[in-house]
């Protein structure tokens, strides 16, 4: 009788292979081990049975493992392979690639454009660069391109490639460029989200790197330059059409010399209209170095706010300064600002509303606007300022040569202020025109002091007191008499420019004296050039004592005008060693136009 039964052959390599033969029992040889039906039996070669019940199949399991690795690795081969091979094709193929990346860029911003070098690689995803791109539109013309790059290159994986809309992680720019052109040829600029419909592809960028970019905006106003700005590093994170950008920048501030860092929020961008393009941010501008601006010195700090959109951002901010200084005296003195602004970022005309200033003690108030100029580079400052309250000293320490100012006291002061562009230094090119008024004033010369102390003195008749004044000078006792340190009081309008002061309707007071001049203070050479009047309350014999008071009592008339005394003066001389005296000139000059008061005298 014969039954199927499970063989398990012994191969070469040592493993069991099972087989299913029939079993002829009459035929089977002493030591055969025979089970029943439904029990499995395993002969080896040798006379040896295994029991298949109780025994686990762990030698098979292994052979699928390595099967299963071999076809692995093979797979990775393969797929390695291919990739070479494709690197190859693209190798091979980059001209073609380059040359339908310029005919698509053409067609999508109907220009002309122009692609130096143009790379692609596919190992672990898509990574494309390339150099020297630049973008002519056709409908604007212009010598430089709209958009310039030297270099850029991006990377995306494979999944981020294939996701809706695409995500690129990083894109690195170096050398981008753009010049906008004038307000009016806008209107032709290249609209690549119109066209296309819904078949364009949208693309997502998680980070733009850029270093060494500018932004140049053209203009349409006569002689005006274009404005430009340099940008040493870009950072944006979220750039896609249509959305609003993250950006951190660093620009090169020309004058003052410094760096600006920002950071803040930008779009989306409206290419129709770039000044409705929202924007805001905070800013910091460390250690400028004033002394790059020729005439003044220091190191400026400032920080601060804006927003608003670019035609109108609404900066506030402050300024501190702690060793402001000029060039014609070099005496530092710390300087602080607040300030609210309008910025007009399409052009760069600043609108200041207002600054508030504080010089020591000083407050001083400006507003006005700082526009880029016409026909030369930089900016033309026109401001209406106000000094007050104020310190004579503080203004004096500031532009003056001497440490010690020439006077100390409370000053008033309102003025048209006007800094045209150009390379000659700050107090050249400056110009003022307003009144002042100066109040307590005393003078810092014990020598120019008591000459103001007499003159009082002696203008109110007190000639022995005004003698006794001048001998205790002259012995080193500042203090001298009784009406010593006399205080005076300055009004007058002014004109500067060229570095000197023309006053006019310049009127000096002291008790007895009033004095009314006209003339030059040239700053530079602080020398002095006026001529006026002097009305004193006592007659001229009352100002001199003796037997000089007894010979003047005659010539009285000759000086009188109402009840006073009138006496024509001229000041010459230099801050240090100034010139009071009678003006004779003055007085021939009023009898020959015929002067009524002039033949009183």
């Amino acid at each position: 009788m014969g039954f199927p039964a499970l063989r398990f052959s012994n191969p070469p390599n040592g493993y069991a292979i099972p087989r299913i033969e029939r079993m002829d029992l009459a035929r089977q040889v002493p030591g055969d081990c025979v089970r029943p039906a439904g029990a499995g039996v395993q002969r080896w070669k040798g006379g040896g049975v295994a029991d298949l019940n109780n025994e686990k199949p762990a030698r098979p399991r292994r052979t699928l493992r390595r099967v299963l690795l071999w076809a692995g690795s093979i797979l990775l081969v393969l797929l390695a392979g291919a990739a070479i091979a494709g690197e190859i094709v693209l190798r091979h193929s980059e001209p073609m690639l380059k040359a339908k990346v310029v005919e698509t860029l053409a067609t999508r911003f109907d220009s002309r454009v122009e692609l130096d070098r143009f790379g692609v690689s596919l190992v672990d995803g898509l990574s494309v660069s390339g150099a020297g791109l630049r973008l002519y539109p056709r409908r604007i013309p212009a010598p430089d391109p709209l958009f310039a790059v030297k270099q850029f290159s991006f990377h995306t994986t494979w999944k981020q490639l294939f996701e809706t809309p695409m995500r690129i992680g990083r894109v690195r720019v170096s050398g981008l460029r753009i010049h906008l052109p004038p307000k009016n040829e806008r209107a032709n600029l290249p609209h690549p989200g119109s066209e296309g419909g819904g078949g364009q592809v949208k693309i997502v960028i998680g980070e733009l790197l850029c270093d060494d970019a500018a932004l140049v905006i053209g203009t349409d106003k006569p002689g005006k330059l274009p404005l430009e700005f340099d940008i040493s590093q870009l950072h944006l994170t979220s750039v896609g059409a249509g959305m609003p950008m993250k950006f951190f920048a660093v620009l090169t501030n020309p004058k003052p010399v410094g760096n600006i860092d920002t950071h803040g929020d930008f779009g989306p961008f409206d290419a129709e209209s770039p000044g409705d393009t929202p924007v805001s941010g905070q800013y910091a501008f460390y250690n400028a170095d004033l002394g790059t601006l020729k005439g003044i010195g220091g190191t400026l700090s400032s920080n601060g706010g804006y927003q608003g959109v670019l035609d109108r951002i609404v900066v506030d901010g402050e300024t501190t300064t702690p060793d402001f200084r000029l060039d014609l005296a070099s005496h530092p003195v710390p300087l602080n600002t607040k300030f609210h602004a309008i910025v007009d970022g399409v052009n760069g005309d600043t609108h200041l509303q207002p600054v508030d200033a504080r010089l020591l003690g000083s407050h001083i108030v400006a507003g006005g606007d700082v526009v880029r100029a016409l026909d030369r580079p930089g900016h033309d400052i026109h401001l209406d300022v106000t000094v007050g309250p104020a310190r004579i000293q503080d203004l004096l320490e500031l532009g003056a040569k001497q440490q010690t100012p020439l006077m100390t006291g409370d000053m008033q002061m309102h003025t048209s202020f006007h800094l045209p562009p150009g390379h000659e230094a700050v107090i050249d090119r400056l110009q003022l025109a307003g009144s002042f008024a100066l109040m307590n004033a005393h003078f810092t010369n014990d020598q120019f002091q008591s000459k103001v102390d007499q003159l009082s003195l002696r203008g109110q008749g007190e000639a022995k007191e005004a003698k006794k004044e001048g001998k205790a000078i002259k012995q080193g006792d500042a203090d001298g008499g009784t009406q010593s340190n006399v205080a005076s009081t300055v009004r007058g309008d002014f004109i500067f420019g060229d570095g000197k002061v023309a006053f006019s309707n310049l009127e000096y007071r002291v008790p007895g004296a009033d004095i009314e001049l006209r003339g030059v203070y040239a700053l530079k050479e602080e020398d002095y050039d006026f001529e006026g009047s002097a009305q004193l309350d006592a007659k001229i014999s009352q100002m001199v004592t003796g037997w000089k008071s007894l010979l003047l009592k005659p010539v009285d008339p000759f000086f009188s005008r109402h009840g006073q005394t009138l006496i024509p003066v001229r000041i010459t001389g230099t801050r240090s060693h100034p010139h009071i005296g009678l003006d004779r000139g003055h007085r021939d000059h009023d009898r020959s136009e015929g002067n009524p008061d002039a033949r009183q005298k």
